[in-house]
């Protein structure tokens, strides 16, 4: 475990970066990555001299295949130590986990698709809200996951990691799907990427009906399609793509535990039966890539029109007894954005180097961002709507040295600039504002020695709080002055690792890491203001391995344990209520062996403290989930899918807060209140390649 008084790896990492360098004019200009021959192992591309940290690495499109996926949103869970759960209907974006962090609904885990930035700022919900629910599996080619501050090209939400997700542009096959099972799941897929005009004609469209195993059913409607076309000529290759999603669904929200304990309602009931709410994605983007200057260029440029609108009750009889706590989120925006970069590789002085610059701009046009108070999803009142416009602009670069054929170095820095322009309902809460950060980024890479590698990397980051925050001054429930926040928050992260592939068909890798917050401010969408907390450290280790002992078998070990607390002594304590602390992964694969492929996947999610001292935590779960597919022919699978093999009772997620029901006194009760994880769960597949 890092602490406080072992030197800090960004001194260490100075240090190495100021070392002589080794005369090295014989090595040519383009191999700067000094690379030696890599062996893949399976599910990943981890393996040495293929990243820069020992934290990050590439899904594969094999390990998309064998794990049993629940939800779209479990691609992420792919991510070595990223948990992912839900806490209200299906339609809702997940809950994710991470590095001691619960980042809420996607707050300081920055997500894109092909480049397209997935967090929404100045959320109704939560800031960096990631809905993933869109996402077709069957289309991802491959992730690419970072952990830490330590990269250049990423920027905000980024703190405690971020993936990139890719399509494909073309498949392997063509495929028509069709899926069935418990609790009124059906599902329904047509993909293909024909050759046309010269490219590719990538499409796909996705029906899906669920109720899940609720006593008022979810009644989960998903509406998915994308069109994408790509074409290469000699020296450029440009696609467009083009992304529609339409949700609607019902929803049973976390539950008090008092009311299930003393049979009120039973483990898959809820309180409130209007709940829910219904969504919508349409995008277009571009991506034109070409040989410019000696390097290479990518440049992008996107439009993404969104809406949500979302009904909730946490607390149910607690504020408004007669009528109930049910409020409404409301968020209608476009997102236009572009970015790009450009790289070359060369070398000077006898040295391989490579050199990166690249920008971002951004621009977020809400209207509304909305509270209502509502009683059946009907609305009694305005807690508050906004008109918001927050752009952003950014710049970075670095520079990739090889000083000798064990040790190079990366150097960056990005600087980010927003402008925040509120209009809000109270004139006291709308107004302009503007901040900017700069963010130094600094890497060293030892080895490969007897094929290991040695990490050391630090960078400083941040991550912006929602814009209204950074303008209210009057509490829209209270009407009670409140301070506008920091814009910008600090984040400042260290980490050191190794990655060895020294056991033949074994690639493992350890990171320690280190990661201090400026401060917890989160904007809480559900009261419509912002959340004060204090600065925070959060530090642990991971651990990943991989075996293929056969061409056939393959066995994969997540392990991650981490502290988090606030670093202002208070009274109250200092543990960050549901921070992650411990979670393990296993799978066991069998791929292709014969007309077989199956797979055993198994999840621990540790317990967390609750409160601030500690004294209430959420329980342990521990998942099993299995499928199975069968190549019956060279164009037929059929597949089955388990999920929660064991039927555990167990919960997908735990709060603690004070919450009313009828017949209980004012003011409430302080209770633990958890959404279940769903009960055993078959699915069954039939797929057709043409």
């Amino acid at each position: 475990m890092l602490s406080s008084s072992h030197p800090s790896p960004l001194l260490l990492i100075a240090l190495l970066a100021l070392a002589p360098p080794s005369s090295r004019a014989d090595e040519p200009a383009d191999q700067v990555q000094l690379e030696e021959q890599v062996i893949v192992v399976g599910h990943y591309d981890n393996g040495i001299q293929t990243s820069d940290a020992a934290s990050a690495g590439v899904i594969l499109r094999e390990l998309v295949e064998d794990r049993p996926i629940l939800r779209p949103g479990e691609v992420l869970e792919l991510v070595p130590g990223l948990v992912i759960t839900q806490h209200s209907g299906a339609g809702k974006a997940n809950q994710y986990y991470l590095r001691g962090f619960n980042l809420d609904h996607g707050t300081d885990f920055a997500t894109a698709l092909d480049g397209v930035p997935l967090n929404l700022r100045t959320h109704a919900h939560g800031q960096g809200y990631t809905d993933l629910n869109w996402l077709i599996p069957e289309l991802v080619g491959r992730a690419e996951y970072f952990k830490g501050p330590y990269f250049a090209s990423k920027g905000d939400f980024a703190s405690a990691g971020a993936a990139d997700i890719h399509y494909l542009d073309v498949l392997p096959q063509n495929i028509a799907q069709v899926t069935g099972g418990q609790n009124a799941y059906g599902r329904a897929l047509l993909a293909g990427s024909p050759a046309l005009g010269g490219g590719n004609l990538l499409y796909g469209l996705e029906l899906m009906h669920e109720d899940g195993p609720w006593l008022n059913p979810d009644d989960y409607r998903r509406y998915n399609g994308i069109l994408r076309y790509t074409r290469s000529t000699s020296d450029a290759k440009w696609s467009l793509t083009a992304l529609g999603y339409y949700g609607t669904w019902n929803a049973t929200d976390q539950i008090p535990e008092r009311a299930v304990q003393d049979g009120a309602i039973s483990r898959f009931g809820g309180i409130d039966p209007t709940t829910g709410g219904a969504t919508h994605r349409f995008s277009l983007s571009g991506v034109y890539e070409r040989a410019l200057a000696g390097g290479f260029l990518t440049a992008q440029a996107y439009g993404v029109q969104y809406r949500l609108n979302l009904f909730s009750n946490f607390t149910y009889f607690l504020d408004r007894p007669d009528t109930g706590d049910q409020f409404e989120q409301a968020d209608r925006r476009w997102q236009l954005g572009t970015s790009g970069k450009w790289s070359r590789a060369f070398a000077a002085a006898g040295l391989p180097m490579r050199v990166t610059a690249g920008w971002e701009g951004r621009q977020d046009r809400v209207d509304p961002v909305a509270l209502y108070d509502t009683t059946a999803r009907v609305p009694t009142a305005t807690v508050r709507r906004d008109v918001v416009r927050e752009t952003s602009g950014a710049a970075f670069a670095e520079g990739e040295v090889g000083w000798t054929p064990w040790l190079r170095t990366i150097a960056g820095v990005r600087y980010d600039r927003y402008l925040f322009d509120v209009a809000s309902d109270r004139p006291e809460n709308s107004g302009h504002r503007s901040a900017g950060r700069a963010s130094p980024k600094i890497s060293a890479i030892l080895g490969p020695f007897a094929r290991t590698e040695l990490f050391a990397n630090a960078g400083l980051g941040f991550h912006s709080n929602d814009a209204r925050g950074a303008v209210t001054t009057v509490d829209p429930k209270t009407g009670e002055p409140v301070s506008p926040v920091t814009p910008l928050v600090r984040t400042q992260g260290e980490e050191v690792g190794l990655r060895t592939e020294l056991i033949p068909g074994v690639q493992a890798s350890v990171a320690l890491w280190r990661l201090d917050m400026g401060s917890e401010l989160v904007f809480v969408g559900d009261a419509g203001t912002t959340e004060p907390s204090r600065p925070s450290r959060r530090q642990g280790v991971e651990v990943n391995a991989r075996w293929r002992p056969l061409r056939w078998l393959l066995f994969d070990l997540d392990g991650a344990w981490s502290s988090a607390r606030f670093t202002d002594p208070d009274p109250v304590g200092n543990r960050i209520p549901g921070s992650i602390e411990s979670m393990v992964s296993a799978g066991a694969t069998i791929h292709a062996l014969g007309p077989w492929t199956a797979s055993v996947y198994v999840r621990y999610f540790g317990p967390r403290p609750l409160v601030e001292d500690d004294s209430v935590r959420s329980s342990a779960s521990t998942l099993f989930n299995a499928q199975a597919s069968y190549q019956v022919t060279r164009a037929v699978r059929l597949q089955l899918d388990v999920f929660n093999l064991l039927d555990a009772q167990v919960d997908d997620i735990s709060y603690f807060y004070a919450s009313r029901l009828p017949g209980e006194s004012a003011g409430g009760v302080g209770d633990v209140h958890f959404h279940p994880a769903e009960s055993r769960t078959v699915r069954a597949g039939l797929a057709f390649a043409f």
